[in-house]
């Protein structure tokens, strides 16, 4: 989880492998008007939320077995909500700067739906997991094998405590 350009699709594309699970990525399942808004740069509310963290919570619940969920949930209330629907889930949180964000969304510009118009947005709406119960901070600006290595070690960690 974390702002765009933190890495969420690339980190979870490779845990995923890594770990043998399923991948679902989130921005697949934005409503089309939810996809158009981000693409005019036009920040998404809780209520265009709403759909999709229901989507997202029901897709996670079809996984009894274990998936990887790429998703920004940005706010508290979503991964509450993400929580909710799937109890012991817990959250890598890829932690990036405005600056380093902005570039990397920057730099997709020709191939994802997500305006560089918004990366302010998602700072202002972010509030940090940090402290909550089952967050694994990373450092967004590591190599995606070394995000990857820190990942599956918490992982581990879990499945034998």
């Amino acid at each position: 989880m974390g702002v765009a350009g933190c890495g969420k699709s690339s980190l979870g594309a490779a845990l995923a492998r890594a770990e043998g699970l399923p991948l679902i990525e989130g921005d697949d399942h934005h409503s089309p008007a939810s996809r158009e808004k981000m693409r005019q740069g036009i920040a998404l509310t809780d209520m265009d939320r709403e759909g999709w963290l229901a989507t997202l919570g029901q897709l996670l619940q079809a996984q009894p077995k274990g998936v990887v969920l790429t998703c920004s949930a940005l706010k508290r209330v979503y991964r509450d909500r993400l929580r909710s629907a799937c109890p012991g889930l817990r959250f890598a949180f890829l932690e990036i700067d405005r600056t380093n964000a902005g570039q990397r969304v920057a730099a997709r510009a020709d191939t994802h739906f997500f305006s560089s118009a918004l990366v302010d947005s998602q700072f202002a709406t972010l509030e940090s997991p940090v402290g909550e119960a089952g967050v694994l901070r990373l450092d967004a600006l590591l190599d995606l094998p070394t995000l990857q290595q820190q990942a599956s070690a918490w992982i581990a960690m879990k499945e034998t405590a």
